[in-house]
């Protein structure tokens, strides 16, 4: 039996919802006959709340009541947080952002609860289920606060989809052929994401995705607008007037999309002065050329990924409202070398794409298989600092992986899971998402197991499982709030720093495994060798690797390491078979005599 599920795009300047009705994907009108609602929160003193137009029409007179951008602050940290946020950003008792005494997830679901409202009051019944967009470069954290939001807004989220995603499902790869490749391009108000997808025999899969959830159109606002502070020689603002500023920079960014100049102009923006500026389209596009090339770098990016070049793709598909410049459609046609696709409405597709996954679960529409990708490596730190990969970058989700692991020394009473993400090959080099300690009964080096197993859910939420083999004991952590204390110009600081230190940080690795396996080598051959099994030639040979494995580990060089501990490891071959021999003769011995 079908059921209704609401598809909502949760965007940074506006939001949407809509719903698969009589087999036909549809977004819902506000009261105002408007498909697209904007993602403002007024909070009256009296805690009265109006999201929407209601409240951007209080922004002239009380610009600090009024939210917008709350999407930037969702699952991050205070030390996140932009100094020039619109509204004043307070840190709670939990360290975390507040704005006017609400979390980011607080007043994302008032957005949301509007557009429950307002689906509900077109379709005359009441909906509990909605499929929510997120951007594809929304860590763990900003994911679950966003399902939470939901929650709070009293919705039950049956699946977090991707932006780009969504675009390409409302655009539908299947009108290009058996097998399709398009990139989505999608930069919005405070967002963006560049995601290669492929549609082959009903299977939708996305093979890679980059991007930065801290670019987009309010970027360019700023920049803007302290472009026409300079130029008018005003030195500073306050952040209640810089809000009236800024919303006017937005409407003359937007407005030089069509014409070729636009006057900026906010009469009395302090009670006495006035500030007004005559703003061409080639001094914007000056402007805008950095934040394009920043976008062109994620593009490359994905596209390496993906092992693809421009050409091996049937179309580009453009989305997000600040597509809508005529710079950003030349900079997408200049890397991709040809026209973008613009058949999809640029604030619209999102939320489409939502519905449609929205019909597709509650069986109102065909169903299609999504297979989305997760953007950076998951892993935990091992024994010596190394970063152990469960999943890497770009693998498919829903996911599962998992990997044995024994106590690193005699008599351990426990094992720190610390889990790791990121692309270097040392643990310090990551981020850690959060940690966790798995208890066990003492025992011998090697001699406890640990199997440790992640999973990564359709949402992109990440579930940690740790198991005692011995007692099948399970220890179970979600990582739902352990927001990283890195921006997304860290994130894709990340991803080029894994390439530019790639042999350096390989090398590293090397030394450090070598390293252990030298320590743990050195002491077991002198103790061999101080019992006299080894005969005059052997030994010395032996005695000649040890001399070069010391020498190597003090030189600190990975190869040389390497191979000083291979020299050694061969070297003592013969006389380890020996042992062995000696072992089983004497357990045969033993259990002769006991007969």
């Amino acid at each position: 039996m079908s059921e209704m599920i609401l598809g909502i795009d949760l965007g940074t300047t506006n939001s949407a919802v809509g719903v698969v009705d009589s087999g036909f994907p549809i977004l819902l009108a506000n009261e105002d006959g408007r498909r697209i609602t904007p993602s403002a929160v007024w909070i009256g003193e009296d805690g009265s709340i109006e999201v929407g137009a209601k409240a951007l029409r209080r922004r002239v007179l009380e610009p600090g009541r009024v939210v917008t951008s709350v999407k930037r602050l969702m699952g991050r940290r205070m030390s996140e947080v932009e100094d020039d946020f619109p509204v004043k950003v307070e840190t709670g008792v939990d360290g975390l952002p507040r704005v006017l005494g609400k979390t980011p997830e607080e007043l994302s679901a008032e957005i949301l609860r509007e557009m429950k409202r307002v689906a509900e009051w077109r379709l005359g019944v009441v909906v509990t289920k909605a499929v929510i967009t997120v951007p594809a470069y929304f860590h763990d954290a900003q994911r679950a606060a966003t399902k939470r939001a939901g929650e709070l807004a009293g919705l039950e989220v049956v699946r977090i989809l991707n932006e780009p995603t969504a675009a390409a499902l409302a655009y539908g790869l299947e009108r290009l052929g058996e097998k399709s490749r398009v990139a989505v391009y999608d930069l919005g108000g405070g967002t963006f994401d560049l995601s290669i997808l492929e549609m082959q025999d009903g299977v939708f899969q996305v093979l890679a995705t980059h991007g930065d959830t801290r670019l987009g159109g309010d970027d360019l606002d700023r920049t803007l607008l302290d472009f026409i502070l300079e130029r008018a020689g005003i030195a500073e603002v306050s952040q209640l007037n810089r809000v009236r500023l800024s919303a006017e920079a937005e409407r003359v960014k937007m407005a030089l999309s069509n014409e070729s100049e636009a006057v900026f102009r906010v009469p009395f923006y302090d009670g006495s002065r006035s500030l007004e500026q005559v703003v061409t389209r080639e001094e914007l596009e000056r402007l805008a050329a950095p934040w394009l090339a920043r976008t062109q770098r994620l593009c490359r990016q994905a596209l390496a990924d993906a092992a693809l070049k421009a050409e091996d793709l049937s179309a580009v598909l453009v989305v997000g409202g600040s597509t809508r410049m005529p710079a950003v459609r030349r900079a997408v046609a200049e890397l991709f070398g040809c026209e973008p696709d613009v058949s999809q409405h640029p604030d619209e597709a999102v939320a489409l794409g939502a519905t449609i996954q929205g019909g597709v679960l509650g069986g109102t529409l065909k169903q299609m298989i999504l297979l989305d990708v997760t953007p950076l490596s998951l892993g935990i730190e091992t024994f010596g600092g190394l970063m152990n990969v469960l999943i890497p970058r770009n693998t498919t989700i829903p996911c599962k992986a998992g990997e044995m692991f024994t106590n690193a020394a005699d008599g351990q009473l426990a094992m720190r899971v610390r889990v790791l993400q990121g692309e270097r090959e040392m643990a310090k080099d990551n981020w850690e998402l959060g940690s966790f300690d798995v208890p066990f009964a003492p025992a011998g080096k090697g001699q406890t197991r640990v199997g440790v197993q992640f999973k990564i859910d359709e949402n992109g939420i990440l579930e940690v499982l740790a198991r005692d083999i011995t007692t099948g004991v399970d220890t179970i952590m979600q990582i739902e709030s352990a927001a990283v204390d890195v921006d997304d110009m860290a994130v894709e600081a990340m991803v080029s720093a894994s390439v530019e230190h790639a042999f350096s940080d390989m090398a590293e690795r090397v030394f450090t495994e070598a390293r252990m396996k030298a320590e743990e080598l050195l002491p077991a051959v002198e103790a061999v060798l101080n019992q006299g099994l080894a005969d005059d030639f052997e030994r010395a040979e032996i005695d000649a690797a040890v001399i070069a494995v010391k020498e190597a580990l003090a030189a600190g060089a990975a190869n040389p390491l390497k191979a000083a501990v291979q020299r050694l490891d061969t070297a003592t071959e013969a006389l380890a078979a020996r042992l062995v021999e000696q072992a089983l003769d004497a357990a045969l011995d033993r259990q002769l005599a006991g007969e």
